[in-house]
């Protein structure tokens, strides 16, 4: 007898719980159906692929082999069962988009806009993830797209450039400077910051550290929101994109000098995936919202 579906679900599901109690839970079935498939499908294969001898069952070598295979079986499943779902037309479909966190300030909303307006039809499953976790969930095939920074990617992951994104000091709107501010200046003011888990925050640290500028941090968070709506309600600065601004008219870039070393984006796909209606969509406005924005090429 082949193995079905569910042999394969089930396995790995005892294989990630550890527990044949908890996979039970999760895949609501009962403890002694879960182990007597798991069982069939160990006859069906001709090896023992759990060891149940210890506190948490765990996988066999066998069974680390057969489970490697079974998890890509069941994607590219669910790759063929969205190819078949996916039309044309756009009358249908789904986008599973990922972001890096400074992205959804002002890239994220004008390109969900728009791609719902023209394409009502397509469900967007939108997420905002570090960067090793973007390129990590679109090689399990998590995500259809991620859009990120160019940098040394994991292997199996195609970066497509889309445009060079410089930061700047922020401000509110009327503060009275927009001319170019010298970086040793910042010692002088008081800043709100990303905190330490952002990498924007990283590249910003570093710039300081080369300049030997050690900034006033007023406030950290770890919102980018939050960021925007100090700044615009305090005397407060802060060190973002400043494309930020564009959107945000309460708010003026204040370009520093020397500048921050700009930073490549990238969108982001798995080599050979198979690429849907609504992504190839989702790269158009991309590629339409860059050039209309006037934002500097990759």
């Amino acid at each position: 007898m082949a193995p079905e579906l569910r042999h394969l679900r089930y396995l790995l599901a005892v294989a990630e719980q550890g527990s044949f109690t908890r996979a039970a839970e999760e895949l609501r079935v009962s403890q002694p159906t879960l182990s007597q498939q798991v069982k069939q499908l160990e006859r069906t294969v001709g090896v023992q692929l759990l060891d149940r001898t210890g506190r948490s069952v765990r996988l066999t070598d066998a069974g680390e082999a057969y489970a490697h295979y079974a998890r890509r079986a069941l994607r590219d499943l669910a790759a063929a069962e969205r190819a078949v779902l996916d039309i044309a037309d756009l009358s249908r479909g789904t986008l599973r988009l990922a972001v890096t966190p400074t992205f959804t300030a002002y890239l994220v909303g004008p390109l969900m806009a728009e791609l719902h307006t023209r394409h009502p039809g397509i469900a967007l499953d939108v997420r905002e993830l570090a960067q090793d976790r973007i390129e990590a969930a679109l090689l399990a095939d998590e995500l259809d797209l991620g859009v990120a920074f160019a940098r040394p990617h994991l292997p199996g992951i195609h970066a497509t450039p889309l445009y060079t994104e410089t930061l700047a000091l922020v401000a509110a709107a009327g503060t009275g400077r927009v001319a170019p501010l010298a970086v040793r200046d910042l010692r002088e003011r008081q800043l709100a910051l990303l905190s330490g888990d952002f990498a924007t925050r990283g590249h910003i640290d570093a710039y300081l550290g080369q300049h030997r500028v050690t900034p006033r941090i007023a406030v950290e968070a770890n919102s980018v929101h939050a960021l925007t709506e100090i700044v615009r309600r305090t005397p407060l600065a802060t060190v973002l994109p400043d494309a930020v601004t564009h959107d945000h008219p309460y708010l003026v870039p204040v370009p520093l000098e020397p500048s921050l070393p700009a930073r490549t984006v990238v969108l982001l796909r798995r080599d050979n995936a198979y690429r849907g209606a609504a992504a190839r969509a989702f790269t158009r406005i991309v590629g339409e919202h860059v050039r209309e924005r006037g934002y500097a090429p990759a």
